[in-house]
């Protein structure tokens, strides 16, 4: 397959599974082959910049909220666990948490 194919491929596998995901609430893989298939894209994007469109979904931030939940405004911010996968990504949240508790030591 050509990257060109490869990747509108990818981009409409994402498509559908943000809809199941975000507009129906029935993810139909899980979030770490989902992370798979993203990073796949991102990286054939990165390696091919003049193939990238406003369109894909590695430009877009979030989904519409759903209407069935009120906004929640947080007193303190929400870290984040990122995409976290290994030990390490683990241990870098824990230090990211420690420091902004003002706490730095192990």
């Amino acid at each position: 397959m050509d990257k060109v194919s490869e990747i509108e491929k990818l981009r409409e596998e994402i498509r559908h599974h943000n809809h199941r995901y975000y507009s129906l609430d029935d993810p139909e893989i899980s979030d770490a082959e989902y992370d798979r298939v993203f990073r796949r894209l991102l990286a054939l994007e990165q390696q091919h910049p003049e193939l990238v469109t406003p369109e894909s979904p590695t430009q877009k931030v979030g989904a519409r909220p759903q209407k069935a939940f009120s906004e929640v405004k947080h007193s303190l911010p929400m870290l984040s666990l990122e995409n976290s996968v290994s030990d390490q990504d683990l241990r870098d949240f824990d230090t990211r948490v420690k420091r902004f508790l003002g706490n730095d030591s192990p």
